[in-house]
């Protein structure tokens, strides 16, 4: 049988239950995949507190690394014995082993760890469509990156100085701060002791950042508004902090013909050639050197409830997995 977490309600890390699983052989585009380390994103917690419902019962996970065991007809970029590792729907990674579409598995070099790369594919896919599928950026602009100490925060802060892009963070601790700019930023704004907006419009000289990149919602929601020049792009693609209320378009208009967008990584993955081409480039990106993976953190399995209360109360920082 296969350890797996699931939960039969919504609600609170108290619903995460560790149950045993039958695994299955791989139909036609599925393979079947032992994981050795598997990562956690605000969006298991979304999923979890019904913020995104799910049909229940549900496992919960959405990405991993591990080693291929089985393959099922018509998968041709994988074979049995490959390491790989994924971000992908459906959910289901909180486990040692699973059956799964194979479309967004991707083979992982020998070079990544299978810690790194569980920690990293949601993380570090989701900072690639932000820098280069979203909008235009090129050497020379400057962006608002929020709550840039956490797992996409610190990817984004050391992608954004390969590019040649200045990346102004927020984080709400002196220590976060001088993570970020530890990995990258140019500048960092404790939002805890400091109205970030007033700071950014004087970091610009008045002028306002190319793009907000936003995964707090709520609470920075207004201010990020302020930052941006005229044109700018508001990029809103999480809700730590809560969903966004409803926004009045006229407003985007009055600041400036501003721009928003709120982009979900899956969108950008759903095709199996753009996901792979997009994990190959964040692949090379870690081993340049460009980009390193922060593990924050370490959690057993069984220990998904700690896990899941850590990553809410914002006491962890760079990436944050589970081990099996």
């Amino acid at each position: 049988m296969n350890k797996t977490i699931i939960i039969s309600e919504h609600g609170g890390p108290e619903t995460l239950t560790l149950t045993d699983r039958p695994v299955g052989e791989p139909g036609p585009s599925e393979v079947r995949i032992r994981h050795k380390a598997v990562g956690l994103n605000f969006i298991d917690c979304y999923q979890r507190s019904g913020l995104y419902p799910m049909q229940l019962p549900a496992a919960l996970g959405m990405e991993a690394a591990g080693i291929i065991e089985a393959v099922g007809e018509g998968v041709t970029h994988l074979k049995p014995g490959d390491r790989a590792a994924y971000a992908a729907q459906p959910p289901g990674a909180y486990c040692e082993e699973r059956v799964m579409p194979a479309a967004q598995v991707c083979p992982l070099p020998d070079g990544i760890p299978f810690e790194s790369g569980a920690a990293m594919m949601l993380k570090g896919l989701t900072v690639e469509y932000l820098f280069h599928r979203t909008v235009p950026l090129k050497s020379g602009d400057t962006v608002l990156f929020h709550a840039a100490a956490g797992g996409v925060g610190l990817i984004a802060c050391q992608w954004a100085r390969s590019e040649g892009i200045t990346l102004i963070a927020t984080a709400g601790s002196d220590e976060k701060c001088q993570m970020a700019l530890d990995h990258g930023a140019a500048h960092a704004i404790n939002y805890a002791t400091e109205d970030f907006a007033p700071r950014v419009r004087e970091l610009t000289q008045g002028r306002g950042v190319d793009a907000v990149m936003d995964s707090v919602g709520a609470s920075t929601f207004e201010g990020s508004l302020d930052c941006l020049r005229p044109l700018g792009m508001m990029i809103s693609f999480g809700n730590a902090s809560g969903p966004v209320p409803p926004v009045n378009l006229g407003v985007l208009a009055a600041k400036g013909s501003l721009q928003i967008t709120r982009p979900t990584l899956f969108t950008h993955i759903a095709n199996h050639d753009t996901c792979q081409a997009m994990a190959r480039h964040l692949f090379e990106k870690v081993l340049a050197g460009d980009v390193s993976i922060r593990i924050g953190q370490q959690f057993p399995l069984e220990a998904v409830q700690d896990a899941h209360r850590a990553l809410e109360s914002r006491a962890t920082t760079g990436s944050t997995i589970l081990t099996l």
